[in-house]
């Protein structure tokens, strides 16, 4: 991720519409969860600095692994329960977790197939795996340069990546409906002006409202219908017993 995004990202997933929305939708999606299984250990990959813990509290006991050292700050109310480091081998829980989130992770990683072994090594016999990406590569602009993605990922591509390491999924959706529209049209006025690629900022609060109001609706028009495009994918995943 670009050092001066690193920076900002607190005050960006505190206040900026699609973290906020994003958030509110996969609280949906872990209630849901939690009336099928007890959600007692739930770790986040790439939690930076446990900032969705507190919505991860409410369903059980939350765990983080966060490669990035400059994402974790030493005195957070949430330090005490991340490891820094990547999640390979060298992570040895005591015990197996019943959920595991990697939340706009697995598009940075050159070797996703690794990581989802691992994954899969940590997740409790019927437990859950739940993941977000940026969708379909045709949506690419400077944005993904600046988180430093190495892909994006159609619902099929995602979907049979995940089922190859011992998953069935149950849940694949397209998500940010509107944004993806917007996206499209970023990408042909890049392809034209070059603009160099900078970190997001918070709009004016009208307009991260109306952004948001916008996300919300979505998220009601959607929410139990399966879009067939969007700037993001929401996966959903149970562990093979």
């Amino acid at each position: 991720m670009d050092a001066q995004y690193l920076r900002d990202y607190r005050e960006l997933y505190v206040h900026h519409w699609w973290w906020r929305s994003r958030e509110r939708m996969l609280a949906g999606v872990l209630q849901r969860l939690v009336t099928q299984r007890p959600l007692r250990r739930i770790l986040d990959v790439g939690c930076g600095d446990g900032l969705l813990f507190p919505v991860l509290a409410r369903f059980g006991e939350p765990y983080g692994v966060e490669p990035s050292s400059e994402a974790l700050s030493p005195d957070g109310p949430w330090r005490s329960r991340i490891v820094n480091g990547h999640l390979d081998e060298s992570y040895q829980p005591p015990e197996p977790f019943d959920l595991v989130l990697a939340l706009d992770v697995i598009e940075h990683l050159d070797d996703p197939s690794a990581f989802l072994a691992q994954v899969r090594r940590l997740v409790a016999p019927a437990g859950w795996f739940v993941a977000t990406v940026p969708a379909f590569r045709s949506l690419w602009t400077t944005h993904d340069e600046v988180n430093h993605h190495v892909t994006r990922f159609t619902r099929e591509e995602f979907s049979t990546l995940v089922r190859a390491h011992g998953f069935t999924v149950v849940r694949a959706q397209y998500f940010f409906v509107l944004l993806a529209l917007a996206k499209l049209a970023m990408r042909g006025m890049e392809t034209v002006l070059r603009p160099a690629p900078r970190p997001p900022r918070t709009p004016p609060a009208a307009v991260n409202a109306a952004l948001m109001a916008i996300c919300r609706t979505e998220q009601a028009l959607f929410a139990d219908r399966a879009p067939w495009f969007g700037s993001s994918l929401l996966l959903v995943a149970q562990a093979t017993r």
